[in-house]
């Protein structure tokens, strides 16, 4: 029995993915202002081109002008990504299949899903434009939009299955059809982070050592050979190259051929959940135990760690000042 039917087991009893479109009946609990909302939990940043945006617990939703300010959001599950097209239109998901828009950068918000049922997070989202996107998380959780985002809709890829697992389902399909349907949305792996390269692939990484390509906006992947099975949090490309990056400390770097890995060595090993190239062209990582690392030349170096304290986003407001976020909300590095 292989790794991912066994980890299957624990899914039991849990609904089937179901659609749920914009004008479905919701009834989400708003989101509270805190008053220490900044200092919570913070699990991204992103900016508009004008201001940056951040997301986190309890549906929280934070928006930086002169200073961060909380504003109100429709949901009280925890956000786990946001992402922007343009200065306007942005999205954030996060779990319970939560999914919600603004068309004004960020300053009001609205659902677009919802589904507790499903019981799994989505950990990224990404636009191609402002009506096509998609959506991916937890056990190959895999959506896709094509009208802004009123409805969305469930991909199942089996193509990125282990060779077993394929059989396994065939073979389920034909004897238990209720069976199968509830193993069918657990075998795929995590879906972490979707990243589109500069030559307009999309490059996911995951759970397992997912490491995967598309040349059409995600609705075909192909499985690059990658010689590690741990899990893959964050990607990014910098200076011509791909660097995949993750569990315990792994990094690697390859070119856009991805036909040869180097791994790189870091100070620490500590899990790396994030990574930004900033506006002087440094790469930088960001991860578990406050580390905060600078790739130069194939070589890290430890710039800062806080004890105590995992980070897992980094991004520069409208000044190029860096602002980092984590398990102790939004901070800066003191000169």
């Amino acid at each position: 029995m292989s790794f991912s039917i066994l980890r299957s087991a624990v899914l039991v009893g849990l609904g089937l993915i179901a659609h749920m479109p914009a004008h479905a009946e919701l009834d989400p609990l708003a989101a509270q202002i805190q008053p220490l909302a900044k200092s919570s939990l913070v699990l991204d940043i992103a900016t508009t081109g004008k201001q940056l945006v951040a997301v986190g617990q309890r549906g929280h939703v934070l928006i930086k002008q002169q200073d961060w300010q909380q504003v109100a959001t429709p949901v009280i599950a925890q956000l786990t990504k946001t992402f922007f097209i343009n200065d306007t239109h942005g999205w954030a998901v996060g779990h319970d299949a939560t999914i919600i828009h603004t068309q004004d950068g960020g300053m009001t918000w609205q659902l677009q899903m919802q589904s507790p049922d499903i019981e799994k997070p989505f950990l990224d989202v990404m636009f191609f434009d402002p009506q096509h996107g998609i959506a991916v998380g937890a056990y190959g959780l895999f959506y896709r939009t094509s009208d802004g985002g009123q409805n969305w809709q469930e991909e199942f890829h089996e193509e990125l299955l282990f060779e077993e697992d394929v059989a396994y389902l065939a073979e389920l399909k034909l004897e238990d059809e209720a069976l199968y349907l509830s193993e069918k949305s657990a075998l795929l792996p995590h879906f972490n982070r979707v990243v589109k390269l500069s030559d307009g692939r999309i490059l996911m990484v995951g759970e397992l050592g997912t490491v995967t390509i598309s040349d059409n906006q995600g609705k075909h992947f192909d499985k690059v050979e990658f010689d590690y099975d741990g899990s893959m949090f964050t990607a990014i490309e910098y200076q011509n190259n791909i660097y995949v990056m993750g569990l315990r400390g792994h990094v690697f770097k390859t070119d856009h051929t991805f036909s040869q890995w180097q791994e790189i060595e870091l100070p620490v090993e500590s899990s790396i959940n994030g990574a930004f190239e900033t506006t002087d062209g440094r790469l930088l990582l960001v991860g578990n135990a406050g580390s905060i690392i600078e790739i130069k030349d194939n070589t890290a170096a430890l710039l800062a760690r806080r004890q105590g304290e995992n980070i897992v986003a980094v991004a520069a407001d409208v000044q190029g000042q860096l602002w980092f976020a984590g398990s102790k909300g939004l901070f800066q590095l003191q000169d």
